[in-house]
């Protein structure tokens, strides 16, 4: 079995999203199932020396995008044992930032043809081309409109998965000629066309053989108007064709057992350890030095989809009448960057707010947090659930997508369970699952059966790739 993974971002190459994190870790966990599996990407400038001046150059050459002719070169580098593609082209990839950009329909319709276009160059014809969001949805369209008159591309199966339904690549409808160089029946016929505009990933869904995104539960969700994004109508005509596969954790990077960003290793077998963590996060952050204080985590983007408008309506309340401390890491909208802001000078001794980001912080508080708070409104899949769990910082989320398919409510009948969950997106259910969180932590050997079941819990990538392996063997029987 032989797969091409196409993606825009890949650990440690280049990020800005969890769409790095899987690109970077399914593949070398695929190539563990005995898959043949390749990645590409583009040649980001911002990539870092190391691995830029390590590629080996494997090819120059033009290509056209629509009426102009364009210098497209690759290069090529081996890590963790995957063979990863760099499709090089200063003027597109040689800046500040990956995207955000006027000609990014220019930069990204660019990509797509020359995955195609550069297969005979890696000499790698793929049974599967898996590609990933709206900067990959043309691979499948350029694929069925302009290779299928060669034996070898008529072969070549398509899945393409969908991270987040809500960035599709939508773009003024000029761009049909002038940048993708397709006929306008392509548009005319709503294949491309979405509300008089033109959307990338709407021609990733229609034109690729299975869609799949990356929980079983938003897999289902985004059939209906509210998670749709105006494409539910769409992706319900495709439901025979569609899969939610849960994303992974790469636990190799993320083990409190040997992660070096924390102050003290651990493991549920050394569990006092992780009391460390906390009195050296409250030294670091300068809050009080308490060991028994729960202390809780919210380690996000501060955006509203995330459930911010949730904590801003009930934290001052929480922290009123609750023994806690909140510590917050992330950027994002300003105006919940500069309400944090105020919060934690409203309770200096009790919320320590960081507007920034840092790998090594996040790992820290994830170490040393004994909850971790995600009440997000959608989530596709999640990780941060994920991490916490592994470091057994204990989720309070609310119950939709990803978040539902990996946290588990915890019964005080059976002891089972990773989690606490509530259903509506609402302020007040927040609340109480919080409290009934905080509530458990008061018993401290129920609390410890409940950190061992979430760091105990397997959401490691080997289950997801064999699903990814064995829908990819169900592709390629399909006519």
């Amino acid at each position: 079995m032989k797969v091409l993974y196409v993606a825009a971002e890949a650990v440690p190459f280049a990020k800005t999203g969890g769409l790095a994190d899987v690109a970077g870790s399914l593949p070398k966990e695929l190539k563990a199932e005995g898959v043949d599996i390749r990645v590409i990407m583009p040649k980001f400038g911002k990539i870092p020396e190391e691995y830029r001046n390590a590629m080996e150059h494997v090819y120059d050459g033009k290509l056209n995008v629509s009426w102009r002719e364009k210098y497209v070169g690759l290069d090529k580098l081996e890590q963790d044992g995957v063979t990863f593609y760099f499709i090089d082209n200063e003027e597109y990839f040689n800046r500040e930032g990956f995207y955000g950009y006027d000609d990014d329909a220019e930069r990204f319709s660019f990509f797509s043809r020359a995955v195609l276009n550069l297969l005979p160059a890696m000499d790698f014809w793929p049974d599967v081309i898996h590609t990933n969001d709206w900067h990959a949805g043309l691979v499948s369209v350029f694929l069925k409109l302009e290779h299928m008159d060669d034996e070898r591309y008529q072969r070549i199966r398509t899945l393409y998965t969908i991270h987040n339904l809500k960035y599709q690549g939508v773009f003024p409808k000029d761009v049909m000629p002038d940048v993708l160089g397709l006929d306008w029946k392509y548009f005319n016929n709503g294949d491309l066309e979405f509300y008089d505009a033109v959307n990338f990933m709407k021609g990733g869904i229609i034109y690729s053989d299975f869609v799949s995104t990356v929980s079983k539960s938003y897999a289902e969700e985004i059939q209906y108007p509210y998670f749709g994004e105006h494409l539910d109508g769409l992706l319900r005509s495709r439901q025979d064709d569609l899969y939610g596969i849960i994303n992974g954790l790469d636990y190799d990077t993320y083990n409190p057992r040997t992660d070096k960003h924390i102050f003290e290793t651990y493991d549920v077998e050394s569990f006092d350890r992780k009391l460390d963590n906390k009195t050296e996060l409250q030294n670091l952050l300068g809050l009080p030095n308490d060991r028994r204080v729960p202390l809780v985590a919210l380690v996000s983007r501060l955006v509203e989809p995330k459930g911010m408008d949730l904590i801003v309506r009930m934290m001052d309340e929480i922290l009123q009448h609750e023994n806690i401390q909140f510590v917050v890491l992330g950027t994002g909208e300003k105006r919940y960057e500069d309400w944090f802001k105020g919060l934690a000078w409203r309770f200096p001794r009790k919320v320590s707010a960081n507007i920034r980001f840092s790998n090594q912080l996040a790992q820290r508080i994830y170490a040393a947090a004994d909850l971790f708070l995600m009440p997000s409104n959608y989530e596709p899949c999640g990780i941060g659930q994920l991490i916490a769990m592994r470091y057994g910082a204990i989720p309070v989320v609310r119950e939709t997508g990803g978040l539902k398919d990996t946290v588990i409510p915890y019964d005080k009948q059976t002891k089972e369970g990773t989690g606490f969950v509530f259903h509506d997106y609402n302020a007040h259910e927040m609340m109480y699952a919080l409290k009934r969180a905080l509530s458990l932590y008061m018993n401290p050997i129920e609390w410890y059966r409940l950190v061992k079941n979430a760091m105990s819990a397997d959401y490691s990538w080997k289950k997801s790739a064999e699903e990814y392996r064995q829908l990819y063997e169900k592709l390629c029987r399909t006519e």
